[in-house]
């Protein structure tokens, strides 16, 4: 069957710039995807067309060939094609059959996958297609940079799916990354969470692991599942699976490393005065001595109240709390009086003052 023209495959004009082509290819790739289209072998067909069509056409070396002599200019005996063979060992020359798309049309495929708790299909194609959406220089699949980068990546589990082009013999599973997401009290006291992966030695069966979230972990932070990754090749072990942890803000707390930091209001008598006030903390409130003479954004250190550190778990960083001082909105006639009293009496005592230091 004669192939279709690579911008008819994408739906894009033949002018069309890198951003239009890598929107069209991610729109189709995800229509087509095996994961959405289970033993469709016409959807299965369609997505190696499309990702074949934009492998070429997202690459800047690879378009000007395919725009000046078309099909051609990958063929074998063609003079742009037997580079492209060359670096990839024979991949482009064989008409892209180093990738799986061309040869004796008879090429398999293998996936690796991660599915989010929530089956966002978005954390498949980041991982998937993460170096194609982030565009590929010269080198593209084609090229040692591209082939290289994409090989360190996914490892050489995408040999033997693909056909011979990516490399052979024995060779670790790739890593695998995506996001896990936590609760503030989650990150800083550790906890258990579930996750769901799609397992690709098992036909993409779903299979749920337990995950430890050790107590104060940061935000950003990755912790590596080992063996969870794609598979390795030739009897190699298996990659491992980075999880990027999230976690969600939590109302009138803010975290610095290990440090916290909160508000407490506290009335105009109690910073006049000196008195106590309820501060919340992760592990409750407590009563919290207010000195006397107190100002509004000063600060208080509640010691050993914050998070702790992973490294040692005896060692907990600090809680600080900002005073803000609560200005009453509304007075009754004698605590009105008192009020005007009591300014009276500081503007005597000001005056005073500035007389004995006269």
């Amino acid at each position: 069957m004669a192939k279709r023209d690579y911008y008819e495959v994408l739906g894009v004009g033949r002018n069309a710039d890198a951003k239009e082509i890598k929107s069209a290819y991610r729109k189709l790739a995800k229509k087509y995807h095996p994961d959405m289209n289970p033993g469709d072998k016409q959807a299965e067909q369609k997505f190696k067309e499309v990702t074949e069509a934009y492998n070429v056409l997202s690459d800047t070396e690879k378009k000007k060939l395919y725009d000046q002599f078309g099909f051609a200019a990958f063929e074998e005996g063609a003079g742009a094609g037997q580079g492209y063979g060359q670096d990839t060992g024979g991949g482009f020359g064989r008409g892209f059959g180093g990738f799986g798309f061309g040869g004796d049309g008879g090429g398999t495929y293998r996936e690796y996958h991660f599915n989010s708790s929530d089956g966002n299909m978005d954390d498949i194609f980041g991982d998937i297609f993460g170096d194609m959406f982030r565009g590929q220089n010269a080198g593209g699949f084609g090229g040692h940079s591209g082939y290289d980068g994409f090989r360190s990546r996914y490892g050489s589990g995408f040999t033997d799916g693909y056909g011979s082009g990516f490399g052979s013999g024995r060779q670790r599973g790739s890593d695998l990354q995506s996001e896990v997401t936590v609760g503030f009290e989650e990150a800083a006291f550790g906890c258990e969470k579930t996750i769901r992966i799609s397992d690709p030695q098992n036909g993409g069966r779903v299979q749920t692991l337990q995950v430890h979230i050790p107590a104060g972990i940061d935000n950003g932070r990755c912790i590596r599942l080992k063996g969870k990754g794609a598979p390795g090749y030739g009897g190699a072990p298996a990659g491992d699976l980075l999880l990027k942890v999230k976690i969600e803000p939590k109302e009138g707390f803010e975290r610095k490393g290990m440090d916290i930091y909160t508000t407490v209001q506290i009335p105009f008598t109690t910073a006049v005065f000196g008195g106590e006030a309820r501060v919340a903390t992760l592990k409750g409130d407590v009563m919290c001595r207010i000195p006397e003479g107190t100002q509004s954004g000063g600060k208080i250190r509640l010691k050993g109240k914050g998070i702790v550190s992973m490294k040692d778990p005896a060692v907990y960083g600090d809680q600080y709390v900002t005073i803000q001082i609560q200005v009453p909105r509304a007075m009754s006639p004698e605590a009105r009086m008192k009020l005007r009293e009591f300014q009276q009496a500081m503007g005597e005592g000001k005056t005073r003052r500035r007389g004995s230091a006269a």
